[in-house]
């Protein structure tokens, strides 16, 4: 599957809550998140900007937990991001990792983070709150599969094309100054 991805950073947490609550979004997801991001020895996955991930979600919406395995990878990154991503909810998250290292991957980083996901149109905005030694400043994210709904979704919310990045979140933390150092692996 593909899909349009960009993102805001530095935002007003609370300004979007009760913009999208205005706008009549459906909170679709209130999680907590371990991202556990797999690549091989010499980093070529990241490099390349893609990457294999699990992802262990805690759903305090349906208190749930759901287990994903992805790959993504990045097709294109101009005005946004475009991803190819496969994913698939699997049972055991122990035999997901070790499918991943029989395939010769190795567990380069373990992120956590707090989303909370709204579907606004056919779009998702999700609001993005990391474990701060990670990722110090909130963000959005907004996938969409076409340009329009992007430049009307971001209206919607007080933004424009311009207050956004396709830049991955690796790019904006380095473009930040922040030393990845605390970004174990990479």
């Amino acid at each position: 599957m593909k899909e349009l991805e960009t993102r805001i950073i530095d935002i007003d947490v609370d300004f979007i809550r009760k913009r999208l609550k205005e706008l009549g979004a459906e909170k679709v997801k209130e999680e907590y998140q371990i991202n556990n991001i797999y690549d091989f020895d010499d980093n070529r996955l990241l490099t390349s900007k893609g990457y294999a991930r699990i992802r262990i979600t805690d759903n305090r919406i349906d208190n749930k937990e759901i287990v994903y395995m992805t790959t993504k990878k990045m097709l294109s990154q101009e005005t946004f991001k475009v991803m190819e991503e496969n994913e698939t909810i699997v049972e055991d998250k122990e035999a997901a990792s070790k499918i991943f290292t029989s395939l010769g991957l190795k567990l380069k980083q373990s992120i956590k983070k707090y989303r909370e996901s709204y579907k606004l149109k056919n779009s998702l905005i999700e609001i993005d709150i990391n474990d701060k030694e990670f990722c110090p400043f909130p963000y959005i994210e907004i996938e969409t599969g076409s340009e329009n709904e992007l430049e009307e979704i971001l209206s919607l919310i007080g933004y424009t094309i311009k207050d956004t990045t396709s830049k991955t979140i690796y790019e904006i933390l380095e473009e930040k100054g922040l030393k990845l150092e605390n970004r174990k692996g990479l």
